[in-house]
């Protein structure tokens, strides 16, 4: 090629030697007019491919950033215009102007509590590829801009290290501070940001208004261990309490922020090294009520199908309306494979799976849903006291009927079959005797550097575990993950645990591997705190889901995915390979407001102090967002949820504000969950 290359050149240097001079009038002659025109014919034919090659490319990125920026603005002007619509007049976006007015003050200090993902993430140390971006944020606010600048890089310095679960080499990224660090999840999109606007119309400030940031990828033991959070939030605890004439503390977790502070709790109160020393009486003192939003208490089925196939509703619904993009190896976008790469490294992912067993969430024949169906009908309001029997008065509640039962308890099936049948129907193989026939042979070395744990797998270990008719229970589907993500699932497992305690007095609970788990964990000894389990119901909410083999089985794709062909008529509980269930769109009721409506209620051996419970439900109204929404992260801004809030913080107990409110079918579920209390 360099021998071709300098022929072709020589003519060139060539003209500048040649002049016939020897008239004046006669012009040099350009030998190398024709090389110079192949040689032009030939870039515009290279050039030609090469845009040939790239506009597939180029045209993709074009039209996804339209659609982004025109989805971001349509959300910017739907928030911007959604006060001054038809039935919604601005001072609703306020109830504490109201009460303000009515004369009512803030009283006790407040923390937050952020969950998953809505806490910001800045940078502090990174690779070269991330240079200019020291203390930017890379997540939360405009942290996302960085994902269409530089993908790659920004999801390296998203990613943890794969065997400790802490920071990897060269990279540090850390929590943003203070109430601007989880105020708003993306432009447009608010989470924190409208109760704060609301506490302070009625006197919260810096003093009195605290928020607990925390790297929500990271384990919550190893938050301590990293950042020293659960130390920081003890002391800022301790110090807003003096502060404020000696005045409790309100805290309000949201989401995953839920099992989080249940975990502080057990850590306060434990001796050091592994806990904060405060001694068996600091939750007493220092907490007035813990007021759960959105709370996942025993974690939520969607977590599943994230770590199987970086899947959840959304990304089915996509499939479903386009087939095949997701899946074409065309462009070499990759998007699952980038998101469970990530993901993957993430210990907190481990500690929304469900949590109980089939105890909780039923077995291959049984579930505490039987007999719901997915149609909802408006009902008049219910209140639920504990001097009303009639606790499943269907004229009394909204209720999610189905016509034949849904078998919920098997979250994860393999075709349709195995989501339908009777478990004597499907095959006796049980996976822990295919897990042993397969792993002599289960590494694959064909697949050059490894994406996934997927590439690490023999393609006869994935056939098998996706076999048509087979189906993983709550308790099943751990020995599954195991199996595809070990790396994942045995780093994660020695800060989590998902089982019931039969003996709280044994010693082994003392370990925090249990904290977060209110199944293996006793309540401190605080008979004046309140706890209040508020979440939004009357939304379709996954509760299972119907998979299938991959139809690529080249080696960097994912090999399992949720069947979108398999759905059924309107009404249903099934849509694009999804069973719902009644929830708030992320959490099902059954994860929301269990612990409230049982397992915490009276004195049990999860709560032997009897602290006192509320189950607070907020019935989902059109519209769909904004401040009426019960959806997971927009209840944030519903306005009847913050007046409870605010009572709250004003010092008004449960029974106050109203007691227990009820429309899902949460007690029915509850007398049909056999837990011994």
């Amino acid at each position: 090629m360099a021998s071709n290359f300098l022929r072709l050149r020589k003519p060139y240097y060539v003209e500048s030697t040649i002049n016939c001079s020897s008239s004046s009038d006669q012009k040099p002659v350009n030998l190398s007019f024709g090389i110079n025109e192949t040689r032009n014919q030939t870039k515009k034919r290279q050039a030609k491919e090469h845009h040939g090659r790239r506009s597939c490319l180029d045209s993709c990125c074009w039209v996804t950033g339209y659609l982004c920026t025109t989805w971001w603005l349509l959300l910017f002007l739907y928030h911007c215009c959604l006060p001054f619509t038809v039935g919604h007049e601005v001072p609703e976006l306020m109830p504490a102007a109201r009460l303000k007015r009515e004369g009512l003050k803030g009283i006790h200090p407040v923390v937050l509590v952020p969950g998953i993902v809505t806490g910001g993430l800045e940078l502090w140390e990174g690779k070269p590829c991330a240079d200019g971006l020291f203390r930017k944020r890379l997540w939360g606010g405009g942290g996302f801009t960085q994902l269409l600048k530089r993908p790659l890089c920004w999801l390296e310095h998203l990613s943890l290290h794969n065997e400790t679960g802490l920071d990897p080499p060269g990279i540090r990224v850390r929590p943003v501070p203070g109430l601007f660090g989880a105020d708003y999840s993306a432009p447009g999109y608010f989470v924190w940001d409208v109760l704060v606007k609301n506490l302070a119309k009625i006197g919260y400030e810096g003093k009195n208004l605290h928020m607990a940031a925390y790297d929500w990828r990271l384990s919550f033991q190893n938050t301590e261990v990293r950042d020293c959070a659960l130390s920081k939030l003890k002391s800022k605890i301790e110090l807003m309490y003096r502060a404020n004439g000696n005045k409790k503390v309100v805290v309000v977790p949201h989401s995953m922020g839920v099992a989080y502070f249940l975990h502080f709790l057990k850590w306060v109160e434990t001796p050091p090294p592994m806990g904060g020393g405060g001694g068996p009486g600091w939750c007493a003192e220092h907490i007035k009520a813990i007021v759960n939003i959105g709370p996942s208490f025993l974690g939520v089925p969607k977590a599943v199908s994230n770590i199987l196939s970086a899947e959840g509703k959304d990304v089915a619904y996509f499939r479903a309306m386009a087939p095949g993009v997701l899946d074409s190896g065309t462009l070499g976008l990759r998007a699952l494979e980038h998101v469970m790469r990530v993901s993957r490294t993430w210990d907190s992912v481990v500690s929304l799976m469900p949590k109980g067993g089939e105890t909780i969430w039923g077995n291959m024949d049984w579930s505490p849903e039987d007999e719901h169906v997915c149609e909802f009908s408006k009902k008049r309001y219910f209140r639920f006291s504990p001097s009303d029997n009639n606790v499943n008065n269907s004229d009394a509640k909204q209720v999610f009927r189905v016509k034949d039962p849904v078998k919920y308890g098997r979250i994860i099936s393999f075709g349709k079959a195995a989501s339908v049948l009777h478990s004597s129907q499907l095959p006796t193989t049980v996976l822990k005797e295919i897990l042993h026939m397969s792993a002599s042979r289960n590494f694959n070395s064909s697949c050059g550097e490894a994406w996934t744990e997927y590439d690490e797998m023999s393609r006869e270990s994935i056939r098998k575990i996706g076999a048509a008719d087979k189906a993983y229970t709550a308790t099943t589907l751990f020995d599954l993950l195991h199996f595809v993500a070990p790396k994942m699932m045995n780093r994660a497992e020695a800060h989590f645990s998902h089982g019931i305690a039969d003996n709280l007095e044994d010693p082994k609970y003392n370990h925090y591997k249990y904290w977060s788990n209110p199944l293996e964990m006793k309540l401190p000894d605080a008979p004046n705190m309140e706890i209040y389990c508020s979440y939004g119901v009357g939304i379709p909410t996954e509760r299972s889901n119907v998979y299938k083999l991959s139809p690529s089985n080249k080696c960097k794709h994912i090999p399992y995915q949720i069947d979108t062909l398999v759905d059924e008529e309107d009404g249903s509980c099934l849509k694009s390979g999804v069973y719902f269930a009644d929830g708030d769109e992320s959490v099902p009721v059954l994860s929301a407001g269990f612990m409230c409506a049982k397992g915490w209620k009276g004195r049990t051996r999860f709560n032997p102090s009897g602290i006192n419970t509320y189950v607070r439900e907020y019935q989902s109204k059109p519209p769909t967002s904004g401040i009426k929404s019960t959806a997971h992260v927009d209840i944030m801004g519903n306005i009847a949820l913050i007046e409870d809030k605010l009572r709250v913080a004003a010092g008004a107990t449960g029974e106050e504000i109203g007691g227990d409110k009820i429309y899902s079918d949460i007690l029915r579920m509850s007398e049909r969950i056999n837990l011994q209390l």
